[in-house]
């Protein structure tokens, strides 16, 4: 072995560990697609795991099919999305950790940046970064943009406008500070992490695209949009946030659209044309078997 070969290794091993986990039920249709975004990364230095709730569908043949690269996976039945990430970041011994839905990828070079950040920023515990929607056959519909943000801001305005969830990685020592995942949570486990994490350390945030957000309707996001406010707002009230606050405006006038017709609701989206309107509209298209609006 040459001298250059033996120090591109040494090298490669002072590099730190990402820890990746990928929490799963039943979207087997998209499974393959996240492992593979994760295992093309360019980053020499993943432990990637996979934990499966024990699902009905293909999960478990795509799960067996990359068994080999994969530092762990399960199939079993668990209590929701946030036990099956605190499993997997229990089993993890990176310096760095992330969680990616069975339902999104990231995007090439992602990982590398995110470590990049890590490296110059050593208060930094949380890198963060732009990403793209896409449709159920990974289509990009529209991009998603991330801000600077506090702990302030995420508590006045929320997670959404500032951190895109896939496009997020967490410096472990700092999460295991704060606590992993709190498995109360089903719908903004995410958010109340980031708002311990932001409480006790700095975020950066990457204007690049790290991550691809899948939009289609049984998303769970989607699909129980007025399960996942309910427990935002109690997650703000939980951080000290006021009754009339921005967040509690925004699930008001959420409800308020919700009441609208269907059709005026994707009439109104076509007027706004926000990123995530036209993945919105998109999806509720190919759900009717009708082609993208235009």
């Amino acid at each position: 072995m040459s001298e250059s070969s033996v120090a591109s290794g040494h090298g490669e091993a002072m590099k730190p560990l990402v820890s990746i986990v990928t929490p799963s039920y039943n979207q087997g249709q998209f499974l393959e697609a996240t492992i593979r975004s994760v295992l093309s990364q360019s980053y020499p230095r993943i432990e990637y795991i996979v934990c499966d709730g024990g699902s009905k569908d293909n999960s478990v043949t795509v799960l067996e099919r990359y068994s080999e690269r994969l530092a762990w996976w399960c199939s079993e039945r668990d209590r929701g999305q946030s036990e099956a990430i605190n499993k997997g970041w229990r089993r993890s011994t990176g310096q760095v950790l992330a969680y990616l839905n069975s339902d999104d990828v990231l995007l090439p070079g992602a990982v590398e940046c995110a470590v990049a950040v890590f490296q110059r920023a050593p208060k930094c515990g949380v890198v963060y970064g732009d990403w793209e929607y896409l449709g159920r056959h990974g289509d990009v519909l529209g991009s998603g943009r991330g801000r600077s943000t506090s702990f302030e801001r995420l508590l006045r305005d929320g997670q959404s406008v500032y951190i895109g969830q896939p496009a997020s990685f967490y410096r472990a020592e700092t999460v295991r500070g704060v606590g992993l995942m709190d498995e109360s949570l089903h719908y903004s486990m995410d958010y109340d992490l980031l708002l311990r994490l932001a409480k006790v350390s700095d975020m950066e945030y990457i204007p690049l695209a790290l991550a691809g957000y899948r939009v289609h309707t049984s998303a769970k996001t989607t699909a129980f949009a007025q399960r996942h406010w309910q427990e935002t707002l109690a997650v703000c009230a939980r951080h000290g946030a006021h009754y009339f606050s921005k967040q509690r405006f925004k699930y008001w006038r959420y409800r308020a659209f919700a009441c609208v017709p269907h059709g005026l609701q994707m009439w109104l989206r076509r007027i706004r044309r926000g990123a995530k309107d036209w993945a919105i509209l998109a999806s509720d298209a190919e759900r009717h078997g009708e082609s993208t609006p235009q």
